[in-house]
């Protein structure tokens, strides 16, 4: 039987200022909320500013947490202006590390090379299985169930021009369970979602931090969700 790992950041450099950090948000944002009450607990990141693309519920959390936001609509618009726009809000807030928490949109390709390196995702498989344009959300989970896999879990990863290719950071596995439908399934990927996001956070900046290059954090196994503390919202992101 697997045992979970728990991975820890290093220690920071305590006179060394907290990486600003923008999270992207199109839907309810539990992942962001998972990160907002992470930050309290570390002194290596703050969340500075949320950018959705769209009137969502993880606007209300920032407003909740005072934490500025911006919309920065992306339909029918010009991919220069969008990529101008999202450039200026990241200057605006002297942005480190870009999170997204279930960003429905690929980033437009200046931000995602200016930022190379500082962007992350976390995605609800173990990736690259089940992964790419149009993979996500229920239809991820949908796809696992549909599958013979006996597990899945969540992946937090590097973004780049493309979806869900980016190099891994860190990966949770998680059982399939033979009377598993995509509810069930996506609940317990939620749970080690808003468990794992944060630490590969904090992994990230304390490298960037440091002068480093991270390298990819042990992979951590849950055999059954009671091991978790109950997540305040199982949720499934959008």
């Amino acid at each position: 039987m697997k045992s979970t790992v728990v991975e820890h950041a290093e220690p920071a450099d305590p006179s060394a200022a907290p990486l600003n950090v923008a999270v992207f948000a199109s839907g309810g944002g539990t992942n962001f909320q998972a990160l907002l009450d992470h930050q309290a607990k570390q002194d290596l990141w703050r969340v500075r500013v949320l950018i959705a693309n769209r009137q969502a519920g993880a606007i209300e959390r920032a407003k909740a947490a005072e934490v500025p936001f911006r919309v920065i609509a992306t339909r029918d618009r010009d991919a220069g202006d969008v990529s101008r726009e999202t450039l200026d809000a990241l200057a605006d807030f002297d942005v480190d590390v870009i999170l997204l928490s279930g960003y429905l949109r690929l980033l437009p390709v200046e931000v995602v090379r200016r930022f190379a390196g500082r962007i992350l995702n976390v995605h609800p498989a173990l990736l690259p299985a089940f992964g790419g344009k149009g993979m996500y959300g229920s239809k991820v989970h949908e796809a696992v169930v549909a599958s013979d896999a006996t597990e899945s879990g969540a992946t937090v990863h590097f973004v780049t021009e493309a979806y869900d290719e980016g190099g891994v950071l860190g990966q949770w596995h998680v059982p399939v369970l033979d009377d598993d439908s995509a509810e069930t399934l996506a609940a317990r990927v939620l749970r080690v979602e808003h468990q794992l996001y944060p630490r590969a956070v904090d992994h990230l900046c304390a490298a960037l931090g440091g002068g480093r290059t991270p390298e990819r954090m042990k992979d951590l196994w849950l055999e059954e969700p009671p091991y978790l503390p109950p997540s305040s919202n199982h949720e499934a992101e959008e």
